[in-house]
């Protein structure tokens, strides 16, 4: 059973998807909809999505480094817009980086024929 938040369980091998909620969507206690096999709308839960995964025993999913990285990336990008000193050059060089993370390593990521 994985606990939702709001006093709701669902037994994990019924889970198939998570959303982090966005926006005006998220705030008072809501964090992640989850669809639960079985229940037609999605549950709304009070736990992230990656705490739901880690009580789902998807550590690995949840503990990436590269998904650290992007959330590291989109937070100085955030904070760089919200200051209105955006460093395109920094942020295109992370962003490459972050990318050849994740394609084939026989691919060079500063080919840019595509």
């Amino acid at each position: 059973m994985v606990f939702l938040g709001f006093g709701k369980y669902v037994r994990a091998d019924r889970i198939y998807a998570l959303e982090p909620l966005r926006g005006d969507e998220r705030g008072d206690g809501r964090r992640t909809n989850v669809w639960v096999e079985g229940i037609e709308r999605p549950i709304v839960a009070s736990r992230t999505e990656r705490t739901i995964l880690h009580d789902m025993g998807q550590d690995a999913a949840s503990d990436s480094p590269i998904v650290d990285e992007a959330m590291d990336l989109a937070e100085r990008l955030v904070s760089a817009a919200e200051a209105g000193r955006v460093d395109l050059g920094d942020l295109g060089r992370r962003a490459r980086h972050l990318l050849a993370a994740t394609t084939s390593p026989t691919r060079d990521p500063e080919d840019r024929r595509g």
